[in-house]
């Protein structure tokens, strides 16, 4: 059964209208807080240390902040305390690029599927930049034929958001609905609603395995391509942000440092020699 503070705390985000995945990591960063500390209520010094043994395990600068600000809240909304985190501020944040597969690469990964149902999702994934829950969230009625777009329920930041559908794609889903005839979602799952997220990072591993592309890539680089395949095709940096639902430019404009459109546009003064 579970505890009352914590069933609080879950009906407390939910009425302020946080994601469901929001609800789920600050759960689960509450639970580890509490296996962590023997103080049921945290204090300033309890959550200084939570933040060092979270750091002890290697694990990334969003990952420490996020279970700080899940605990921070869970301290604000049970015990009515505000705890402060002055100790995240300043923070060296490392900026790696992601790998991405060229054209070529994402069709030779795709070629190597051959159920029509995970060829099906890997190519919706590239071909509208998708990011893997938003993927297995996608029903029936979010896909507009006749305006060719699919839209993008309650995403990230709980907003919504269009995405234009290509002629190709069109046609390998209406192959792909004949032969499963989906009711609600469009993927669907062997015993859920919705096709698993595990299930479809797995579809890739065996396409990266047989098409033996050795980059580091995973489902979310399909993301990355698809906008760095968008700029060296020309397409204005603001639409990409759009296509992709960034809040911040910013975001977006990491892509400039992978394509290589814009890195070949440079002169190199060594060629002047």
């Amino acid at each position: 059964m579970e505890d009352s503070k914590i069933h609080l705390f879950r009906e407390v985000l939910s009425l302020r209208n946080y994601a469901p995945q929001t609800i789920k990591t600050y759960l689960k960063a509450v639970d580890q807080y509490n296996r962590f500390s023997s103080l049921q209520k945290p204090t300033q010094d309890s959550l200084y240390k939570f933040a060092l043994e979270i750091k002890g395990k290697n694990l990334s600068f969003s990952h420490i902040k996020n279970s700080v600000m899940a605990v921070k809240l869970y301290s604000e909304i049970i015990f009515k305390q505000n705890l402060i985190s002055d100790f995240l501020r300043g923070y060296r944040k490392e900026r790696k690029l992601p790998d991405v597969m060229s054209i070529e690469e994402v069709k030779q990964v795709i070629d190597c599927i051959e159920n029509l149902k995970h060829k099906t999702i890997i190519s919706l994934i590239y071909s509208c930049g998708l990011r893997i829950s938003e993927c297995v969230n996608i029903k029936i009625s979010d896909i507009d034929s006749k305006r060719m777009m699919i839209k993008i329920v309650q995403s990230k930041g709980n907003k919504d958001r269009y995405i234009p559908l290509s002629n190709k794609m069109l046609l390998l889903l209406r192959d792909y609905y004949k032969k499963y005839k989906p009711a609600e979602f469009l993927f669907e799952g062997q015993n859920e609603k919705y096709y698993s997220a595990r299930s479809i990072q797995s579809i890739l591993k065996k396409a990266l395995d047989k098409s033996k592309i050795t980059k580091h890539i995973s489902v979310h680089s399909l993301r990355h391509s698809y906008a760095t395949h968008l700029l060296e095709q020309g397409t204005d940096i603001s639409i990409i942000q759009k296509l992709l639902g960034h809040k911040d430019i910013k975001t977006t404009l990491l892509y400039t440092q992978i394509s290589k459109t814009q890195l070949t546009k440079i002169n190199n003064p060594f060629d002047s020699f």
